[in-house]
């Protein structure tokens, strides 16, 4: 299996997320630059946080006209997996490869810190290593990391078990107290209704190493990789 990991003029994550697949996972990884339509033969697509063109007009406006975002696009359509993390979420909801958006925190601040992410669902590519209602400690690192949808996608997310993490106390409960943006009834990752994407604001590519203060966020990736050595 192959991993790809995009790099758009502003990404600052991509290293970090490029040494998970290579170094710890010990997969083959490339670098996929944001104004090539080549995606060099990948099986998943990593998209990392940072700020893509600097985050002008709004987070991922820009980013989703590159060329590679139209064979991410399209690739997604045939049924890739394919990964945002953080400013990559944004980008996935700009080029609408996932419903939403993602607004500003509702303290208008910017937020790095620990916090709790409660499993909602294992019934896909990325959580299939872990058990429902776990919890997992990842750090998040945004402005824009509110999350909001209409009523409608709300309520296809809910239906269709499409909620892949809420966030939550180290308990697992869900409280506007453990909610560090105001994200819609808590929300910090989601699926597409494939369920081959998926969009998450805290970064399992800062707590894959014990290192780092947490490891949980290595189980998302050994989910993919589980899924793609039995597809």
């Amino acid at each position: 299996m192959k991993f790809g990991v995009l790099v758009f003029p502003g990404s600052n994550c991509d290293h970090d997320t490029y040494n998970v697949i290579a170094e710890i996972a010990h997969q083959p990884v490339t670098f996929l630059w944001h104004d090539s339509e080549d995606l060099g033969g990948v099986d998943a697509v990593l998209v990392p946080g940072g700020f893509a063109y600097g985050d002008y007009l709004r987070t991922g406006a820009i980013a989703r006209f590159s060329p590679v975002m139209q064979s991410v696009r399209r690739f997604a359509d045939g049924g890739g997996l394919v990964l945002g993390i953080c400013n990559g979420f944004q980008i996935l909801t700009e080029a609408g490869l996932l419903p939403g958006a993602l607004m500003r925190n509702a303290g208008l601040k910017y937020i790095c810190k620990q916090v709790h992410l409660r499993t909602e669902t294992t019934d896909s590519a990325f959580t299939n290593q872990l058990v429902k209602g776990e919890v997992l400690q990842i750090p998040i690192g945004h402005m824009e990391g509110n999350y909001f949808c209409t009523p409608e996608d709300l309520h296809a997310l809910e239906a269709e078990d499409r909620i892949a993490f809420r966030y939550a106390t180290p308990a697992g409960e869900i409280t506007a107290e453990a909610n560090p943006n105001g994200s819609l009834q808590n929300i910090a990752g989601i699926l597409n209704a494939k369920r081959n994407v998926l969009g998450m604001m805290p970064h399992p590519d800062r707590s894959s190493e014990k290192l780092l203060g947490s490891s949980d966020g290595w189980k998302i990736f050994a989910s993919m990789i589980d899924a793609l050595a039995t597809k």
